[in-house]
Parts: structure tokens; C-alpha cells; sequence
């Protein structure tokens, strides 16, 4: 395969073989999201520590500043490790 930016000179298989600890990121049913990206969607975030996983996580689930104050997020997280 080949990669057109130096930062992807990265084989996912070999990339991911190492990273057990991960984050699951989904929409909770009946989402309007769920119209344009489907009832299935999810997303896999994969970390090589239990602490990373974890920061990461905190850092997901925190309200950010570019929300308006009448926002809120509606992602639903779980951590998993495979």
C-alpha cells in the first residue's frame, strides 16, 4: 500500500496489534444524528495504556468551549479492551 504523507508511513495491522484498550463512540437511539450517519454508527478509538485510554476519555466526555450554552453532546462513550 502505498501512503502520500509522511505521517501515514504507519502498516494499521501493526499500528493497532499493540493497542488493547479502546473507546467506543456511539449516537443513543433515536438521535437525529442517526439520520445522516445511521442507526449503526460507531467509531473505535484505540489506546496502548489503560491510562491513555482513560485520558483520552475524560477528555471526550468533557463539555468543550465550542458549544453554545443551549448545546449538549449526545455521544454516548464506553470503554472496552480487546
Amino acid at each position: 500500500m502505498s501512503f502520500c504523507h509522511q505521517h501515514n508511513l504507519v502498516e494499521p495491522e501493526k499500528a493497532l496489534a499493540d493497542r488493547r484498550y479502546g473507546i467506543r463512540v456511539r449516537l443513543p437511539a433515536g438521535d437525529t444524528f442517526t439520520g445522516l450517519l445511521g442507526e449503526d454508527w460507531e467509531r473505535l478509538h484505540w489506546y496502548r495504556t489503560e491510562a491513555e485510554r482513560d485520558a483520552a476519555f475524560q477528555q471526550m466526555a468533557a463539555r468543550h468551549g465550542y458549544y453554545r450554552k443551549s448545546d449538549s453532546p449526545t455521544q454516548v462513550l464506553e470503554k472496552i479492551v480487546r
